[in-house]
């Protein structure tokens, strides 16, 4: 196993699986064939055709378009289609920091290929003997990837909040640390992939941020989304992130990524450039 493969695994996806779903004018997603034809019972909602699902023009403004997607994502919920409703709507924008086109249940949104965004920062602490990192562990009762091991903080990013308004949120959610040491979240870049899931198409960004943590500070968990936290030395990360599957998929990217960027992975390493490259798809 290698970095290359977690990069890969993130970015395994056959497009012949999927319809193109358009909305506003503009291509927007993707539904798998069989969603198309569980969406072909609600014409006054979607067109659907081999070659593509259309939402019904006549609703030509943002609110129209998300209450007509809220009534079919609800249907789908009552046929067990989508699951784990988080009552959080996700935009659905021609490009990041543009207006949304609509809004969509973060549920739902793989489901039609919508882009999610999120924000997934890595905590880290100095020592003599080199970095360590905060590896959390993802609560066991989870409904999403449970008991696997996760990035310091990361949440996805809904609708009304800007992103370093929602990185201190979670930091104080997910780990316990306060607005006043969160604030010195430095974000540095983003990665991307495009991923097929068991609930859809994943063509999703993940804004990343560091922090460097003081040494006294432990982070603790107050709503229940984390069992534990540990504080490992970076080279053991690293491994695990190369050598298993520990980690939920996309934190492998933000942590490969964050040892680029701390020159952990150095430009000689052989794969460094398909590494550098494949991080942002």
């Amino acid at each position: 196993m290698s970095f290359l493969d977690r990069i890969a695994e993130c970015n395994a996806h056959e497009p012949a699986a999927y319809r193109p779903f358009f909305a506003a004018g503009r291509r927007v997603g993707a539904v798998r064939h069989a969603l198309a034809d569980r969406l072909a019972s609600m014409p006054a909602i979607f067109a659907v055709a081999p070659d593509g699902v259309t939402l019904n023009p006549a609703f030509d403004a943002p609110p129209a378009r998300t209450a007509a997607l809220d009534r079919a994502v609800r249907a789908l919920e009552a046929d067990g289609i989508v699951q784990g409703r988080r009552n959080e709507n996700y935009p659905a924008c021609p490009e990041w920091g543009r207006p949304a086109d609509f809004e969509i249940e973060r549920a739902a949104a793989p489901h039609f290929g919508i882009r999610s965004y999120g924000v997934h920062m890595t905590g880290y602490v100095r020592k003599p003997d080199g970095l360590h990192i905060w590896v959390a562990r993802r609560a066991r009762a989870k409904p999403t990837y449970p008991g696997m091991l996760d990035n310091t903080v990361a949440g996805g990013q809904p609708v009304g909040l800007g992103l370093v308004e929602n990185m201190i949120k979670e930091c104080g959610e997910e780990a316990g640390i306060p607005p006043d040491l969160a604030r010195g979240v430095v974000p540095v870049g983003a990665i991307s992939y495009r991923m097929d899931a068991p609930d859809g198409l994943k063509p999703d960004v993940q804004f990343c941020f560091d922090l460097e943590l003081p040494s006294e500070f432990t982070p603790r968990n107050t709503d229940g989304e984390i069992d534990e936290f540990f504080l490992w030395p970076w080279r053991r990360v690293a491994e695990t992130v190369e050598r298993t599957r520990e980690f939920k998929f996309n934190c492998n990217l933000v942590l490969i990524d964050f040892f680029v960027r701390h020159g952990l992975i150095a430009p000689d390493h052989p794969d460094y450039l398909a590494i550098c490259a494949g991080l942002r798809r």
